[in-house]
């Protein structure tokens, strides 16, 4: 039986080339991620133009649909089914309009139309930008983010699960099913290294299941009878930073020791001599160095937040979007996730997630003040929804980077939302989130902080807030000064 996801699935795929065309088929929270042969094949306006895609974003390595969360998840496997029964030789191009969802899509706005133009613009500007920051560091940062973007389903379900019992176990309820709940929602995080150690070989060309045996090492309970410099390792020192490099480490030295052991010995040779090595290394190196530098980035965010709470709310919030454009936004999951395994939150990604306040902010005054312009108003209603779950691309990549200045006041409104939440932290009623994930009103039930949830959700609705009135004042008054509204107009 046809579902929608698998029509939508239909629809996406001879729009991307077809199915020669695809060369590598994964999802993260909200993107179809596809490695593509030849990206002038991929027929973007149309693509845009049905209804599931909340917008493309394409960086060095993928090309990106937006599909926002949940429906990812069930598009991806329609997709790769389709893959698997298409016939050798498969048309990369359609002859003419897309099957399934497409057929009977509305039209898209008219070529000449504000919105169709601030699409191309948009387009342009992340072509630009690919162009200007492929470099080895951009690379290396994309590569972390492909490590640890495949766990986070996992961090939110156990996150939600761990804010639950956090909630019962305050008010007291259900004593005899807490211990459970503590349970189910601490084993991933208790083991989250291994996975780290799994993805890291796999994407660095090694055998991903000796990254997991050589990560496996950090949290396994008899380190506690290893002694370095005469002082003994603790289970779990390190954590994801350690496991990282461990199996960075395990991949290397796997590759080296391959390429000189006879072909006869290599099923014997190399897996031993790789875990022996990286996991000596490991306990007597690694595991200490990356305990400290988790150490000074717990240490670093606390000093912030309690002593310039304000001024790193105003700078972190304003300036998110700007590294979500760069796509350097990616570097910071390993440092969410250590401050996840050290305090039971991070408290960043609260302040972060301000900059989809602000942007928020500004789509709804260029939709108040472009009230003639349908096809604009258009795309920012499809792309609300969206936004307001913090799923920003469509709003960015199609309104306000293109138009410019409302890029510039909704970073102000996010700005002010980071402030907002920051100073309360000056306060000691620190919000943070208990999983990397979700954004917007989709962070809610992730929350957690100094002084419990509750206190922790107000804080977070009043930088919300914030953001939305300070994104629009600044993008209504300010951020359109600069665009005339009647040549931005479409005339019927």
């Amino acid at each position: 039986m046809r579902t929608p996801d698998s029509l939508t699935a239909e629809a996406i795929l001879p729009l991307v080339g077809g199915p020669a065309n695809v060369v590598s088929v994964a999802h993260c929270m909200t993107r179809l991620r596809l490695g593509l042969r030849d990206r002038s094949l991929v027929q973007e306006a149309a693509l845009r133009a049905l209804p599931a895609v909340l917008g493309v974003v394409a960086d060095d390595a993928t090309y990106q649909i937006v599909l926002g969360p949940g429906t990812v998840a069930r598009v991806t496997p329609e997709f790769e089914a389709l893959l698997t029964a298409a016939p050798a030789g498969a048309a990369k191009r359609p002859a003419a309009g897309a099957p399934g969802l497409l057929a009977t899509a509305p039209p898209g706005p008219p070529a000449d139309s504000t919105a169709e133009r601030l699409a191309a613009r948009g387009a342009e500007l992340k072509a630009d930008r690919r162009r200007r920051n492929s470099t080895p560091v951009r690379i290396m940062l994309r590569r972390i983010a492909d490590i640890f973007v495949p766990l986070i389903p996992a961090l939110i379900g156990c996150g939600v699960v761990a804010g639950l019992n956090g909630l019962l176990i305050n008010l007291g309820w259900l004593p005899g099913i807490t211990p459970a709940l503590t349970a189910i929602a601490s084993g991933f995080m208790a083991l989250i290294p291994v996975f780290v150690g799994y993805n890291t070989a796999k994407e660095f060309g090694g055998t991903p299941v000796l990254g997991g045996a050589v990560a496996a090492i950090v949290v396994y309970a008899g380190v506690a009878k290893v002694t370095v410099s005469g002082t003994a390792l603790s289970p779990g020192q390190g954590g994801v930073l350690g496991a990282l490099a461990a199996a960075l480490l395990g991949t290397y030295v796997e590759k080296w020791i391959r390429g000189r052991v006879p072909d006869a010995l290599d099923v014997l040779v190399t897996p031993t001599l790789t875990v022996l090595i990286t996991g000596l290394v490991t306990l007597y190196g690694l595991m200490y160095a990356a305990g400290e530098l988790a150490t000074a980035i717990g240490t670093a965010a606390n000093w912030l937040l309690d002593h310039t709470g304000a001024l790193a709310g105003l700078v972190l919030g304003g300036l998110f979007l700007p590294l979500v454009m760069l796509g350097l936004h990616q570097a910071l999951i390993p440092i969410h996730t250590t401050l996840i395994e050290q305090q039971g939150y991070t408290v960043l990604l609260p302040i972060l997630a301000m900059a989809g306040a602000g942007q928020v902010g500004a789509a709804l005054a260029v939709y108040v003040r472009l009230r003639h312009d349908t096809s604009l108003r258009t795309t920012i209603r499809s792309a609300l929804p969206a936004g307001l779950l913090g799923v920003g691309e469509p709003l960015i990549y199609g309104v306000s980077l293109p138009l410019g200045r409302p890029f510039v006041t909704a970073c102000a409104g996010g700005a002010a939302g980071g402030a907002f939440v920051g100073f309360f932290s000056m306060l000691g009623d620190k919000v943070g989130s208990t999983a990397i994930g979700p954004s917007g009103w989709a962070l809610f039930p992730l929350l957690n902080g100094s002084r419990g949830p509750v206190l922790a959700a107000a804080v977070y609705a009043g930088g919300l807030l914030t953001g939305y009135v300070v994104g629009f004042a600044a993008t209504y008054f300010y951020g359109l000064a600069g665009l005339s509204v009647t040549r931005a107009r479409v005339e019927p």
